[in-house]
């Protein structure tokens, strides 16, 4: 089930969140993720976020974070990937919208294939101030 996050939600996004950055870039040094951690803690609350709980349990197994018409993230915990959720989750965030925008970085190889296969295109290629590292900023455009 996909709903909108609540207060009660924010620690199990977090630690989504930072398991799964860790996880998907190795390439960046984990101390990146773990210093930007409490900032992400402070803007969460204020984002459009929308999480996959599983209705068995009322875990929560992943979570959408959109800005306007811009993905600032997508994140599935480990043991759930490649069970349909990050489609679900993109398929909520596709509802309604005419297009959609994000940068991934281009090491992430599954997350680029992921969203090639979901209709996004490479419409660009910059280097992440932050990081350093190359990412593609990707659109997908509503055809109906």
């Amino acid at each position: 089930m996909i709903r909108k996050m609540e207060e009660k939600d924010i620690s199990d996004v977090l630690q989504i969140w930072l398991e799964t950055n860790i996880k998907a870039h190795s390439f960046i040094d984990k101390e990146y993720w773990t210093g930007n951690y409490e900032m992400v803690k402070q803007i969460l609350p204020e984002a459009e976020v929308y999480v996959y709980e599983e209705e068995k349990n009322g875990q929560i197994d992943g979570f959408i974070g959109i800005n306007d018409c811009y993905i600032e993230g997508l994140f599935v915990k480990e043991s759930a990937q490649s069970m349909g959720i990050g489609k679900c989750l993109l398929d909520h965030a596709k509802r309604g919208k005419t297009e959609l925008h994000l940068g991934v970085y281009q090491k992430n190889v599954r997350a680029v294939r992921f969203y090639l296969r979901e209709n996004f295109l490479i419409q660009a290629e910059e280097i992440d101030e932050d990081t350093g590292e190359k990412e593609y900023i990707m659109r997908w455009e509503n055809e109906t």
